[in-house]
């Protein structure tokens, strides 16, 4: 693929574009929004954009400066075999010095095949501090024909004296259409709707519409502008994961998180579900809803509850998500989440 086949971020693309034709690249770049929108897909097309040599790019402006996607230098970039060319991906979260002497130690030699020499950082907040003050020395003095994207889904957390040295690229969540072209490019006929209706749940009424609905629809809505997601993770799989969860919560179970990620997680999910239980209150078709197929479900679900006191658990609920970058026992969040929606929400009545 190339930078023409970017759906949704037309005015980064251009911008990348403009840069390419001026011949002013420069020495760093900090693509920048929330993960699953394409920053990534993005950075490693730019660099095949950036070292194609392929004598066959048309006139037309939008693919004159782009990827052939064909020659040499695209398929060894695509690979991640290109000499030029470095891929930094976080280790269980961190990015650690070692990691960035290994760009130093790419940057420091000279473009083998390519006009330049390129490394993309995934997940860049995730550098450590040694390796965050080790980068810093490479920004001040890039080397010759040099290029560093920085790709960051929370670039706040990167130091200041590193966001400063680079040119910064937002990236948005794309919108429904988008999202969903992007996820029937991708995912194609991942989703087999005939094993997904044959699993059970304990929650078979929650599940009612979902043959009414188109399945690729659904998932596009459940990603929420953010395509990636959807193609590394099964969403449906997902929200049944959600939904089992609230119940065994309304039942005053064990709790069932299994790690901080599965927490945050499962309150993104609850945070859509108030979402949508407000959306119902208001109008009543429920045409913006996230969860579309679980109208009858949610409606049920927010049949005892006012859209006053919807807002007032969404808000509860908003902070308590926030607390949990401070390592809240997960026991006892599981137990005061519970005893705040047991006060407001009859799960018996869904």
């Amino acid at each position: 693929m190339a930078l023409k086949d970017v759906i949704g971020h037309d005015k980064a693309i251009n911008i990348l574009l403009r840069t390419i034709e001026k011949g002013k690249i420069p020495s760093a770049y900090l693509f920048s929004g929330e993960s699953g929108i394409g920053k990534k897909f993005t950075a490693l097309n730019f660099a095949k954009a950036l070292n194609c040599i392929s004598e066959k790019r048309t006139n037309n402006y939008n693919l004159f400066y782009d990827a052939c996607d064909e020659c040499p230098s695209c398929q060894k970039i695509e690979k991640g075999v290109h000499p030029d060319f470095l891929m930094i991906e976080s280790e269980g979260n961190q990015i650690k010095i070692e990691e960035i002497r290994a760009i130093e130690e790419k940057l420091s030699l000279k473009a083998y095949e390519g006009q330049y020499k390129i490394v993309i950082i995934d997940n860049a907040e995730n550098m450590n501090q040694s390796a965050a003050n080790a980068f810093l020395k490479t920004l001040e003095e890039p080397p010759e024909n040099s290029l560093i994207i920085l790709v960051s889904s929370m670039s706040e957390l990167l130091p200041d004296t590193i966001r400063s040295r680079c040119c910064k690229v937002n990236f948005a969540p794309l919108s429904s259409d988008e999202c969903l072209k992007v996820i029937k490019n991708v995912i194609g006929n991942k989703y087999n709707s005939k094993k997904i209706f044959s699993k059970t749940s304990r929650t078979k009424n929650a599940y009612s519409r979902l043959h009414e609905i188109d399945i690729l629809e659904i998932i596009s809505k459940l990603s929420m502008g953010k395509p990636g997601y959807a193609v590394t993770v099964n969403l449906i799989e997902e929200r049944k994961w959600f939904i089992d969860l609230l119940e065994d919560m309304m039942n005053a179970e064990k709790d069932g998180w299994s790690s901080r990620e599965e927490m945050e997680r499962w309150f993104e999910l609850l945070l859509v579900l108030l979402r949508d239980m407000a959306l119902l209150k208001v109008k009543e078709d429920g045409n913006y809803m996230i969860n579309i197929d679980l109208k009858e479900y949610i409606e049920k679900l927010s049949r005892t509850m006012s859209l006053k006191v919807i807002i007032e658990i969404y808000e509860q609920m908003s902070r308590l998500k926030g607390y949990l970058r401070y390592n809240l026992n997960k026991s006892l969040t599981w137990n005061f989440t519970g005893s705040l929606l047991r006060t407001r929400m009859d799960i018996n009545n869904a």
